[in-house]
């Protein structure tokens, strides 16, 4: 999939390369001959102007008229043969002349820059006496220069939204995948838990069980829990406004009993005993726990734990920070990807899973706040404080 991802994107890269780069030569060739053209209609002009003044015969100067009228486009500046502007220009804006007196010799230089071979007229010999006449593109011109990088910039556009449509492609059929991934764990778990809970009513029938029944009970209990998150993968779960104190304080003793004696646990809540907000408390117990897991498997059974929630007017914030080994700078980026994990066991799907429940159902954020190698590691959770009048 990612091969043939790359194959067509370099496919679909190379493909508008060429369009652009043969848009430029033949911009370019076109360009070239709209200027070879414009110059003889200025030389044209210049000879117009010349006929005006000299002839006699009314056929060569009406003539010359209709060309002098019909270039209507290109910018042209008169000097003498000094280079001083005498004060003629053609086609240019005359109230930026007038209200700019620097205007003509800004433009005078950039019509040097584009082509510095004037066209001459001589109006005598002796004295010397003759007129330069230098000149600029015309629109049409600017138009079919500017044409190639309007093109590159449509080609761009299109690529980037190919890139972009095909990437919601490949996430969505990513989560599909891992929705129909968790749905069928979720259904092959249903049957031996079912048989479980059977077996378990069989044991209970007999007082010299009653030892550990109980015991047996919470990992049934515990596996229904499980395929229940896992069931609700991929569906909209049902949010119910939750007392999170409560709800944090449940699983950070439930983790603590599991947690070794080197372990210390802390929960740290800022704004008393009542913060509410909207939640799947069967998905927010799964995210909780693979973040105090993560920690747990950071500190190689030493160090503490510190669970902290505070709330403002309109998020609740919540941060798991360990003392362990932290994570590389380099890892930061890749922690909430699909596969990505630093154990030797695992299929790194646990924070995956979890910045998806966060972000997509409960309309959070899940991110590593900060993290130092050595030092430790805190991820933070964010959540939308439930209005007032919604919790009566």
């Amino acid at each position: 999939m990612v091969s043939s991802w790359f194959n067509w994107r370099t496919l679909l890269v190379i493909v508008a390369v060429l369009i652009v780069s043969g848009t430029i030569v033949y911009t370019q060739y076109l360009s070239g001959k709209i200027a070879k053209e414009e110059r003889r209609n200025v030389e044209a002009w210049v000879e117009a102007q010349r006929t005006i003044l000299y002839s006699s015969d009314t056929a060569s100067i009406n003539l010359a008229t209709k060309i002098i009228t019909e270039n209507d486009q290109i910018p042209i500046i008169e000097t003498n043969e000094k280079d001083s502007l005498t004060g003629n220009f053609l086609n240019m804006d005359t109230a930026l002349v007038r209200q700019n007196p620097s205007y003509l010799k800004d433009k005078l230089r950039q019509f040097k820059r584009y082509n510095n071979k004037p066209i001459i007229s001589v109006l005598r010999d002796q004295p010397y006496q003759a007129n330069k006449y230098y000149y600029g593109e015309s629109p049409l011109l600017k138009e079919t220069k500017l044409y190639p990088i309007i093109q590159l910039m449509v080609i761009g556009l299109f690529i980037l939204i190919a890139i972009l449509l095909q990437r919601t492609h490949y996430r969505s059929s990513q989560n599909q995948l891992w929705a129909s991934l968790a749905k069928e764990t979720a259904h092959q778990l249903g049957t031996p838990v079912s048989s479980l809970e059977g077996w378990l009513e069989i044991l209970k029938e007999h007082p010299e069980n009653a030892g550990y029944v109980p015991e047996i009970a919470k990992d049934v209990q515990r596996l229904q829990l499980i395929t229940d998150r896992f069931g609700k993968i991929g569906s909209q779960p049902k949010l119910e406004p939750t007392n999170l104190n409560r709800q944090i304080e449940l699983i950070v003793q439930y983790m603590k009993k599991r947690a070794g004696g080197q372990v210390g646990f802390e929960y740290v809540a800022h704004n008393g005993d009542l913060i509410e907000a909207e939640i799947s408390p069967p998905l927010f117990d799964w995210v909780m726990e693979n973040l105090l897991k993560n920690a747990l498997d950071a500190m190689d059974g030493k160090g503490m734990i510190t669970v902290a929630m505070h709330a403002t007017n309109h998020e609740i914030v919540i941060d798991v920070t360990d003392t362990g080994k932290g994570i590389a700078s380099q890892h930061l980026k890749k922690v909430f990807k699909p596969g990505f994990t630093t154990k030797k066991r695992g299929w790194g799907l646990g924070l995956s899973l979890s910045k998806r429940i966060v972000e997509q159902y409960h309309k959070g954020k899940l991110f590593v706040k900060w993290s130092e190698p050595g030092k430790g590691t805190s991820f933070r959770i964010i959540l939308p404080m439930v209005p007032k009048d919604f919790l009566g």
